[in-house]
């Protein structure tokens, strides 16, 4: 019987998957995810007052080092050239919230999921960071993937619109 996880042998044991036989195509993943805060916090990064300086644009910078440094945090994963990695931050303050998403891009024979993914979590961990000392109650949620296209397995996009995580 195969197994769907792909990260493990027919012993069991973790390895890395071989992509050597697979087709370089261009490859695009698409993430989501939101932190939510007070209402008071959101108002000092959409004014830039935030202590610590510009806070959207430190967290894009942090997710674009975040999506070229997947292979180094999460242990199975190819280390990719990327070819493009665009951040989104959509600050919304009917939610007091700020959504980030994040549109990874190579031309390989493996897929960007987790570029997308570890970029999202990394944008969303840093407005925590240079927020907290005005809101230790944010939520970080509804991280997923939106999307993806190129290789193998096709296209593949979520179930629900964007916004619904």
């Amino acid at each position: 019987m195969n197994s769907p996880l792909t990260h493990f042998d027919a012993h069991g044991q973790a390895h890395m998957v071989d992509v050597a036989a697979k087709a370089e195509t261009h490859r695009i993943a698409r993430a989501t995810g939101v932190i939510r805060m007070q209402p008071a916090t959101l108002a000092l990064i959409a004014q830039g007052n935030a202590k610590k300086g510009d806070v959207i644009g430190i967290a894009r910078i942090a997710a674009i080092q975040a999506a070229k440094r997947t292979a180094d945090l999460i242990p199975l994963c190819h280390p990719l050239p990327l070819t493009r990695v665009a951040v989104e931050f959509e600050p919304d303050a009917a939610h007091s919230e700020v959504r980030c998403t994040v549109q990874a891009e190579t031309l390989g024979r493996t897929g960007v999921e987790m570029e997308a993914l570890t970029a999202v979590q990394v944008g969303l961990l840093t407005i925590y960071d240079m927020c907290k000392a005005a809101d230790r109650g944010m939520v970080i949620d509804g991280v997923r993937l939106l999307e993806k296209h190129g290789g193998k397995s096709g296209d593949w996009v979520a179930d629900e619109p964007l916004g619904t995580a």
